[in-house]
């Protein structure tokens, strides 16, 4: 292996990088794909890349390579291997769909930046496909909601040698999604998981894109019990690079690492895109709450409205609800009625439009017309509202004492609800199990303590940029700090249940 000289990778301008977004194409840079072609291209005669895209891995291979090596990668997209660094000797491409039609063999070398494709972008034949080729590697399928790059991964895990080796660079909602758990235990029984690397947000491979990244080193041997976990925290440096060509042995003091070993069974239990975790908390918050998604309305601009729009309308306040529906609206962490007086000033949305599922002849006139011009808009065709009966029967919910702002990059939050106010679905609802004043007004304040926000990592998922998102089941998980029970007094409230939770439609 060469010396390497620090920084040798820094651009000019490191962030004016290309992005493929076409296909969930993203360009892999200098200081990371080194790092994984290392991995892969020892004690082998042919590195193969599934998903060749603009080069970047070629380029890590040229720069590493002996002479003996060679290079195979495979695109659909004919443009990009039009490309003159594919005019080389040592390398050969071709234009094949690696899930609907891979190449024969098996490889010793397998190294990717996998098409990122959310499932929503993938069309129904393609995901039964998708199902079946999952049932035939593992023999089980996952939830639909696994976007493509989770199939890239387990067809090459699957094309993978005895003794191989693959490096893949994935979005970290491969270890966060629902199908995670049942993904990961499974490649934890049949693989050896070596290494993963995570990315602190300055150091990240992709700026501006809306997801975190993560690589995995995996080789086909039996499993082991520990693994290497890394956060890198600088960008172009070449830490990473050494650290991975000398075995992920940490011989000298790396700045820009940060190096954990972690147990396998802790590392699966909290989470491969999540840090160490090795506390035990005897609560979680569905000890004290049930957490539900906010209202969808399946078109705002039409049943959320605002007061000259109510006035327009003549909409009578019968058919109308209080509601809250962004995160913007909400400066202070209490909504209360100056809150809805602020907004109303401001002509914001803060009367959702309600009705029952009455027929439309039996509504009065005002609301019978504004129906109508929903039904002229096509409101009753839209997927979400199709699937009510009638269309315009809007979702039942009790104004929740607390809410939760689900999706945020810093300010992720719990407000109080004074006003009966109804959140949309930007806001998740949180309905303690009992309705005395004092125990809502302590749960709420013991959720924003720092130690409970800090918490929300070891739930969410993470997007680009630090952004949290948390589900509903997710946020029931939420660890809770004893110490922070008992300060709150919160056991003793814990016998009378909040009933009225269960009346929800």
């Amino acid at each position: 292996m060469r010396e390497f000289k620090k920084h040798q990778f820094l651009p000019a301008d490191w962030n004016k990088r290309e992005i493929l977004r076409n296909k969930g194409q993203f360009w892999t840079p200098s200081w990371v794909a080194n790092a994984m072609m290392a991995y892969v291209i020892k004690n082998t005669v042919k590195v193969f890349d599934p998903a060749t895209g603009k080069g970047a891995f070629l380029q890590a291979f040229f720069y590493l390579a002996k002479d003996y090596q060679k290079f195979y990668g495979i695109d659909i997209d004919p443009e990009v291997l039009k490309d003159d660094i594919y005019f080389d000797q040592r390398c050969s491409v071709e234009i094949r769909d690696y899930l609907k039609n891979p190449p024969p063999g098996k490889f010793s070398a397998i190294i990717a930046n996998p098409p990122y494709i959310r499932h929503h972008r993938i069309d129904p034949e393609t995901k039964v496909f998708l199902k079946s080729l999952c049932k035939k590697i593992t023999g089980f399928t996952l939830d639909g909601r696994s976007g493509y790059h989770i199939y890239f991964l387990l067809n090459a895990l699957d094309h993978l040698e005895e003794n191989g080796r693959l490096a893949f660079i994935m979005p970290s909602d491969t270890c966060e999604g629902k199908f995670a758990v049942k993904l990961w235990n499974w490649i934890a029984t049949h693989f050896r998981i070596e290494c993963v690397i995570t990315f602190e947000e300055q150091a990240t491979p992709f700026p501006s894109v809306d997801t975190n990244a993560l690589i995995f080193f995996i080789k086909k041997t039996p499993p082991v019990q520990s693994l290497n976990w890394i956060i890198s925290k600088e960008p172009y440096n070449d830490d990473l690079l050494l650290f991975v060509s000398h075995n992920f042995s940490s011989y000298q003091n790396f700045a820009s690492l940060e190096i954990h070993e972690r147990t396998l069974a802790e590392a699966l239990k909290t989470g491969l895109s999540r840090k160490p975790d090795n506390k035990v908390y005897p609560y979680k918050l569905s000890d004290f709450a049930k957490v539900m998604r906010g209202i969808a309305t399946g078109s705002n601009d039409f049943f959320f409205l605002n007061e000259n729009q109510i006035r327009e309308h003549d909409i009578p306040s019968e058919f109308l609800k209080f509601a809250i529906g962004r995160t913007k609206d909400l400066d202070k962490n209490i909504i209360d009625k100056d809150t809805i007086n602020y907004l109303n000033k401001l002509n914001r949305p803060v009367y959702l439009f309600s009705p029952d599922n009455r027929n439309l002849n039996e509504f009065p006139d005002s609301v019978r017309k504004y129906l109508k011009l929903g039904e002229e808009m096509g409101l009753p065709q839209k997927s979400l509202i199709s699937q009510r009966n009638p269309w315009y029967k809007m979702e039942k919910r009790i104004p929740p004492p607390i809410l939760f702002t689900y999706l945020g990059r810093r300010n992720v939050r719990f407000i109080r609800n004074l006003y009966n106010v109804l959140p949309l679905t930007c806001f998740l609802c949180v309905y303690p199990l009992n309705d005395n004043f004092e125990f809502i007004d302590n749960l709420y304040m013991m959720l924003n303590e720092p130690e409970v926000i800090d918490n929300l990592r070891l739930v969410a998922k993470s997007y680009g940029s630090g952004a949290l998102k948390v589900e509903p089941r997710q946020l029931q998980n939420l660890p809770i700090p004893e110490k922070l029970i008992e300060k709150y007094d919160l056991l003793p409230f814990r016998q009378k249940k909040y009933e009225q939770i269960l009346l929800f439609q």
